[in-house]
């Protein structure tokens, strides 16, 4: 029975989808008061206005006002704001403009960069199918998806994707497709009844489809049981939507970096702001020095030069074919500690494809990857003769007409429509010369008896011109053998014999042992209108042979493998395919050996969890979205960097909660790629390794500009402390602006540059750096201030008293000239840029000479040093902006005096490395500052 309009509940309201499930059909239509025609017109309308549509939830992501405002608001931004203030109150508005212009400008360019949309809620949305087909009422409409409503009638068949969960009530070879939701990556077979099962087990219900899945093979009808936000599809959103991202190790290192620098530039200004009212001046000049020492400690160009590297390392990622979805996973990746990889499609093609065949007592071997037809049937590696070929005929018609696949080709790449199974044998076919069109103008199907699961085999009948039918049957050996009395041999029907059986069993045998599928084809010819019960037609029949398939490995992968092996990287496959294919695959691949794992079997308890998968586990299978969750946590609070790779909608939430997750690019839905940090263009496992590779080289790089940035801070500095400590005696001869001019104007597109250093040689040779491993590592903080930078500051400031004596013929003991304190501060000021010139390339290696790494193998700095020349001369001879730095323009004699300042910073970083190579003994390092 079902209730009227009126019904004002949810039929479904406090009864699990798992034991309704269980129910027979003949309760279905009670329980969810319906009937076998349809939801009445009025009842649809009804329930559309209780249960809202079908529409999966969007929730709303934050608001671009925010992003922004959260780029404005960082610690690095909020010591500039004061800055700022500072200099408003100091009467210096100019100042003030220009450090908001630094913040805003850097604001808004890392809001550029960085921003991307959360749109995983939008791209699940987009797998629901906008039309549906139902009954209502005894007719059949076609109704916006939108519109179904629990208890409505839907019509399935081959390639319809499914709009709601739904009990199917009937089914004629029904297969679906539900990789999408649980990876498993074969069609299964749906069922009208469904004895009770473990409430885990709800995906697997073989009564059961679901919201997002498609309809691989066959047909029938299903009543929708929950929709829109109540689906299996919305449960995974949700746990998707409820996972937050934890912050990567680049982040936390930024973080720390820039609190440790500002609050070192916060304290050392206040220390310097006590000082210079000690030393007698006024609180406007105090409160400026305090902003010039502040400015010149705290590096403005940092931030937008880490994205801009970062950009970068995400476009060379993108030429090796992996696309970066989130800036700071370039680093991350370098970090990376065990990969977690998804079987179907990511180590393998996802495609099945015929590799042998066994027909008349011979062997065969099929060229050729995945669904491109493009491939020949061999016999002891050469192509067949022309017996051969007629021999293995009646096989391959079997293999193009018994089946409901379509193969075809879309944007340069073979794809299946339909059961893989029929697909790889359509294309098996093809390759052997037999088209289904010409198959199908001789051979007219007028019969189909569709698979299932108690007789294992499916087969069709066909009209011959002669009147005679042709019954054409696939399925596993067993059940072929079954209804088998002959074997074809040399082209002829032999009987089967007890030892002709044990050989076609035992080859089949063979072929299963490799991790093969084996499939056993054979056919039958009748008189017209001779049988036509099932049971006659499936009977006497003529094996003809076996083809054996698999879902090839990736050629690339078992390199790929090693690679991860000699980094340091633990590789795990975790997917939602049967053990035992999975540990073939893995076994072929090349991954470590290890124990197999069901996802049901993990243990309870994470750090048991983590543990065994670090140790003894190296494929764990039939996992549930949960299950992937679970493994991915237990191994980050082992303290592992964890990559993820999917391509499903079950693979979200577990995307999401890796440290980098990386979805396909091809076959890949768009949920996953949403959920990922990284997206492999062309699917291929082996641009991972790329990718790692550049992400190490990443932070290298950040190293290397960190030094580089953090080198002239203590020359800008200097002027200040120098000005301070002789009681106003040394003139300051660097300005505000001149240091954002410095910072920004000159610094910065050879820290691009350096941000840009391809990947040292050997670092895949070496393992993960520790993730207690610092940016701002004793090293890099020893060169920059205890060395580079104190020699930068006495280079640059000893030209104060050097160029007072030479070009203005000034005493010592006596005031420097005012008039001589202009150019005195552009000496000092292209000192130092002069200087950074050569620091921009003595960074690039460490202790190496970079006469030994070669001058021009980053042309991209040798470019923007160049380019840093040109801005350079702008800031001293260009009228008006040499006014506003406080620049003049420099005489000859003026140059001849400055430029001996580089050669002298050249030559004392050149002996410093010098002594290190001395001490240690060893070849020339490649390693970042």
């Amino acid at each position: 029975m079902h209730g009227g309009s009126g019904a004002s509940r949810d039929p479904t309201d406090g009864t699990p989808l798992l034991t309704l499930a269980a129910l027979p059909a003949s309760r279905v239509f009670e329980v969810l008061e319906s009937s076998p025609e349809g939801l009445s017109p009025e009842q649809a309308a009804h329930r559309l206005q209780l249960e809202g549509p079908n529409r999966l939830p969007r929730p709303e992501g934050p608001g671009l006002w925010r992003q922004l405002l959260a780029q404005l608001i960082h610690f690095f931004a909020i010591v500039l704001w004061v800055a700022a203030v500072l200099a408003f109150i100091a009467g210096m508005p100019e100042l003030g403009v220009a450090i908001i212009v630094v913040i805003t400008v850097n604001g808004l360019f890392s809001f550029i960069q960085e921003y991307r949309a959360e749109r995983a809620t939008q791209a699940l949305a987009a797998l629901l199918p906008p039309l549906a087909t139902v009954l209502r009422h005894g007719r059949r409409m076609t109704i916006s998806a939108e519109e179904l409503v629990t208890g409505d009638l839907m019509l399935l068949h081959e390639g319809d994707r499914i709009s709601c969960d739904a009990w199917v009530i009937q089914a004629e070879g029904l297969r679906v497709d539900n990789a999408l939701l649980t990876g498993e990556s074969e069609p299964v077979e749906r069922v009208s009844e469904l004895p009770p099962m473990a409430e885990s087990a709800l995906l697997q219900a073989a009564d059961l489809v679901f919201a997002g899945s498609f309809v691989a093979a066959g047909s029938g009808r299903a009543v929708a049981a929950a929709t829109g936000a109540r689906t299996q599809l919305a449960a995974i959103t949700r746990l998707t939507a409820g996972v937050q991202r934890r912050p990567s190790p680049l982040r936390r290192d930024i973080h720390r970096a820039v609190r440790v620098i500002a609050a070192f530039s916060v304290t050392v200004g206040l220390v310097f702001f006590v000082i210079s009212l000690l030393l007698g001046e006024p609180a406007r000049d105090a409160l400026l020095f305090t902003v010039g020492v502040i400015v010149a400690l705290v590096p403005e160009g940092l931030l937008p030069t880490l994205t801009l590297s970062l950009s970068m390392g995400a476009t060379r990622m993108a030429r090796r074919r992996a696309l970066v979805r989130h800036l700071e996973a370039v680093e991350n990746l370098g970090a990376t500690t065990v990969i977690c990889s998804d079987k179907t499609g990511t180590v393998t093609t996802s495609e099945m494809t015929v590799r042998r065949l066994w027909a008349g007592g011979r062997h065969f071997t099929v060229t050729g990857l995945g669904y491109n037809p493009r491939g020949t049937v061999l016999h002891e590696g050469r192509p067949l003769n022309h017996e051969e070929a007629s021999e293995l005929g009646p096989m391959l018609q079997v293999a193009a007409l018994c089946g409901d696949a379509r193969i075809e080709q879309r944007e340069g790449r073979w794809r299946c429509l339909g059961d893989p199974v029929d697909g790889a044998l359509l294309v098996l076919a093809m390759k052997g010369g037999v088209m289904r069109t010409s198959a199908e103008r001789s051979a007219h199907r007028i019969r189909e008896l569709p698979f299932d699961s108690h007789r294992r085999r499916m087969s069709t009948v066909h009209v011959l011109p002669s009147g005679d039918h042709l019954v054409l049957s696939k399925g596993s050996p067993e059940s072929i053998l079954e209804v088998c009395t002959a074997v074809a041999v040399d082209g002829s029907p032999q009987p089967m014999i007890a030892e002709r059986r044990s050989q076609v069993i035992a080859e089949a045998e063979v072929m299963a042992a490799d991790g093969l599928r084996v499939m056993a084809l054979a056919q039958r010819v009748l008189p017209a209108a001779t049988h036509t019960a099932a049971t006659a037609l499936e009977s006497d029949l003529v094996l003809l042979g076996l083809a054996a398939m698999e879902d090839p490995v990736r050629p690339e992968v078992p390199h790929a493998l090693a690679q991860c092996r000699r980094a340091g990287i633990r590789v795990l496959m975790i997917t939602g395919d049967h053990p035992a294919t999975a540990a073939v695959v893995a076994r072929k691949a090349g991954f470590s050996e290890g124990e197999v794992r069901l996802g049901a079997d993990l243990p309870e308890d994470d750090a048991a969890l983590g543990a065994m998968l670090f140790r003894t586990i190296t494929v764990v299978a039939r996992v549930a979205p949960e299950q992937k969750l679970r493994i991915a946590r237990a191994l980050q609070n082992r303290g592992e960097v964890v990559a993820m790779t999917g391509d499903g909608v079950n693979d979200a939430p577990a995307l999401r909660q890796a440290d980098i997750g990386i979805a396909m690019g091809c076959s890949g839905t768009d949920v996953a790629r949403e959920a990922a940090d990284l997206v492999l263009l062309d699917d291929n496992f082996a641009h991972i390794v790329a990718a790692i590779e550049e992400g190490r080289a990443a932070f290298s790089n950040i190293r290397r500009f960190l030094s580089y940035h953090l080198t002239d801070n203590v020359a800008e500095l200097a002027p200040f402390a120098v000005w301070a400590l002789s009681g106003g005696t040394f003139p300051l001869v660097l300005s505000v602006l001149q240091i954002l001019a410095l910072d920004i104007g000159t610094d910065l597109l050879p820290a691009l540059a350096l941000g840009a250093e391809r990947p040292d040689p050997g670092i895949m040779g070496k393992p993960p750096r520790l993730r207690e491993e610092r940016l701002l590592s004793s090293s890099v903080l020893a060169r920059a201030f205890g060395f580079l930078g104190p020699l930068q500051a006495v280079l640059s400031l000893s030209l104060v008293p050097i160029g007072a004596v030479l070009l203005f013929a000034w005493t010592p003991g006596q005031p420097i000239p005012a008039q001589a304190v202009a150019t005195l501060s552009t000496l000092v000021f292209t000192a130092i840029v002069l200087q950074q010139m050569i620091n921009a390339f003595e960074c690039r290696r460490t202790p190496a000479s970079i006469f030994q790494i070669g001058l021009f193998s980053n042309r991209l700095l040798v470019a923007s040093v160049a380019v840093e020349a040109l801005v350079l001369l702008a800031f001293i001879y260009a009228p008006g902006l040499n006014r506003i730095l406080g620049n003049v323009p420099l005489a000859a004699n003026a140059w001849l005096l400055v430029l001996v300042s580089p050669l002298l910073f050249l030559s004392a970083e050149e002996l410093r490395k010098s002594a290190v190579r001395a001490a240690t003994k060893s070849p020339p390092s490649h390693s970042a500052p």
